[in-house]
Formats: C-alpha cells, structure tokens, sequence
C-alpha cells in the first residue's frame, strides 16, 4: 500500500532545522512531496545557498520518511535560492537588512561587516553600503583604503569588491581625512546616489551600517526603500541598552521588521576558561526577550576581532575559527534564517 501524503507531511513536520529549533514545514521549507508508488520525492528549500546543516537536515528527513509505512524510497532534491522579491527602488536587490545600534562604540560596523563577509561566504550574493556618514569606517575594513569609486557612462557608481563583498562607502569619493558636516538635505541626497545610483547588480542581500542614533539617515533610508528589516547592535551594558532601545522604538515607529538582537563584547574568555564579563551580563537577552526578539549571537571580545579589523579583513575570513568568528557565522545564519521564513510568510501564492 502507498504512503499518503498526509502521512509524509506529517513525518516531515517531525523533522526541525538545527539552527532555526522549527520543524520543516512549518518554516515552508517542503517545496513540494510527490509519491510513486513506494516511492516519495521531496524537495526541500534550505534557507542558505551554503548551508551547514544540510547533511543533518538530509538524515533527519530519510530517518522520518523511512519509518512512515509504505515507503520503500526517499528521492530529496535540495533549493537554496535565496527567498524575496527584488523591489522597484533597487531593482535586484531581494532584502535590504539595516544594521544599527542608536549608540556609537558597540561595535556596530565591525558585526555588520562580518554578516556581509559571512553571508557571502555561506553563498550569498551580498553588498555593503557604509551609511555612516560622518565616520566612515567599512573601506578600512575590507582594506579598500585609497580607492577611489568610478562611474560607468551613466554615471552610474561601480561598487568596489573585496572578501566576496560589494562596497560602497563616502570614504571612498571624499579625501582621506575629511571632515563631512552635511546637514539634512545633503545627507538625504547622498544617501539617494549611494543607494539608488549604484550599479549593486543582483543581490540576495544588501547590508546598510547606519550611523549611530536615530537621526536623518535612518529616516531618509526608511523613506527610500522597503527595508526587509533590522538588526540591534549593543553590549550588555544598561547605557549602551539604553540607545538601543530608542533605535528600537524608532524601527517600530517607521514600521521596521527587527530581525534580531547581536550582543556584542558580551564577555572575554580568561586563559583559565572562565568568563569575565567586563561589560556586565544578560543585558541584550533580557531586552530581546521582554520585546520578543530573537537573540542572533553573544559575540566575545577576542584579539583577533580588533586585528582583523585593523588589517582589513573581517574575522569570520581571517580567523574563521576563533570564537567571535564562529558566534558571527552562526547570527549570520539565524539571521539568514529569520529572513527566509518572513519572506516564506510575505511572499505572494501563484
């Protein structure tokens, strides 16, 4: 006797992403089940183009299936197209993910930096706009210091590209050095040509480093492009919790989706293995929980992660193995994770 659909769906919705702690179906990951017989074919929509989980996600799923009775066979087919709907202000770009911190000195452009690299490196097609303004930071970063950014003959600007990643920062279109004091108007129509004027190509993800607070960028972006939504930067601390919660209000005041939280410098790993936590503790846990937010990552304070950033190379590139580096790869992923499913729930039925 065949299986019944019914009944491998519901083995299915046994099975759990790993890193998501929710079952397969619930999370739209079944693109579709057809039985022959004895036979089942499934495919599944992996929520990275490069997904880790992808061998554990496929035992799980034979395991399930193989104990459903009838089933003599499982043909999986695996997608890891990156879910969304390119918008008309950017024509290519699926999601624009804003990171922000409503405080200055968290670390903000350091994890925004190491998302896009670790997107990229999970397969994405990824960019980076440095919205920061005032202090630029993110051309140091991916060591593209000196380089000036060219237009095509439409005076198109060219992204600059480096560890995967497509760059655009006024750091480079300004002298090295210079001090920027633009006020509203101009930084409203800088950010227009950054944003609207660069050739980005298609991307599955564009990360945008806002400045610190809750000031003009941060609306003129709300106001320029549908925003997939945003992720928190902050450390334990209650003044830096503080900020964050007013970037926080201000997201849900302009109808911003928060994706996460990132608690960053949560902690420094003494030789001895034990934990000093310099900053305090449980700040950015107990703040994502009371507003129902996801936690992405508790992020250490590590050597590498400073020189990483002062050698022009994020973290999750040049020390893949270090403990900062593998809590970004994982809050890149969750993050990853959390924008599939709302584009799972967003996304019109044909």
């Amino acid at each position: 006797m065949s299986p019944t659909e019914a009944a491998v769906t519901d083995a299915l919705a046994t099975v759990q992403d790993p890193e998501l702690h929710q079952d397969l179906v619930t999370l739209g990951m079944v693109e579709h089940v057809r039985i022959e017989g004895d036979v089942v074919h499934v495919k599944i929509q992996l929520t990275t183009p490069a997904c880790p989980m992808k061998a554990q996600i496929e035992g799980d799923v034979r395991a399930a299936l193989g104990a459903v009775a009838g089933v003599r066979r499982v043909e999986l087919e695996f997608g890891a197209e990156v879910r969304g709907t390119p918008q008309s202000a950017l024509p290519g770009v699926k999601h624009v993910i804003a990171v922000g911190s409503g405080k200055g000195g968290v670390g903000k452009s350091t994890v925004a930096a190491n998302l896009a690299a670790a997107l990229a490196l999970d397969g994405a097609v990824v960019g980076l706009l440095d919205a920061d303004i005032y202090g630029p930071s993110q051309s140091k970063m991916f060591s593209v210091e000196g380089k000036r950014l060219m237009a095509d003959d439409d005076k198109r600007i060219i992204p600059l590209k480096n560890h995967g990643v497509k760059l655009v920062s006024i750091a480079n279109l300004v002298e090295d050095g210079q001090a920027l004091t633009w006020r509203g108007p101009i930084l409203h129509g800088t950010l227009t040509q950054l944003l609207q004027q660069t050739l980005w190509g298609d991307l599955d993800y564009l990360v945008v480093d806002l400045p610190p607070g809750t000031g003009d960028v941060q609306l003129s972006l709300s106001q320029l492009v549908t925003l997939t939504g945003m992720v928190l930067v902050t450390t334990p601390q209650d003044v830096a919790l503080l900020d964050v919660k007013r970037a926080y209000s201000m997201a849900r005041k302009t109808h911003v989706s928060v994706l996460g939280v990132i608690e960053n410098m949560s902690y420094y790993e003494l030789p001895d293995g034990t934990r000093d936590h310099i900053f305090g503790e449980g700040g950015a846990r107990i703040f994502a929980e009371r507003e129902r937010l996801p936690l992405l990552g508790q992020v250490p304070i590590t050597r590498a992660m400073r020189e990483s950033g002062d050698a022009g190379v994020p973290l999750v590139v040049s020390h893949p193995e270090d403990a900062s580096a593998r809590v970004l790869r994982r809050a890149a992923r969750a993050l990853a994770g959390q924008i599939s499913v709302q584009a799972m729930n967003t996304l019109p039925v044909v």
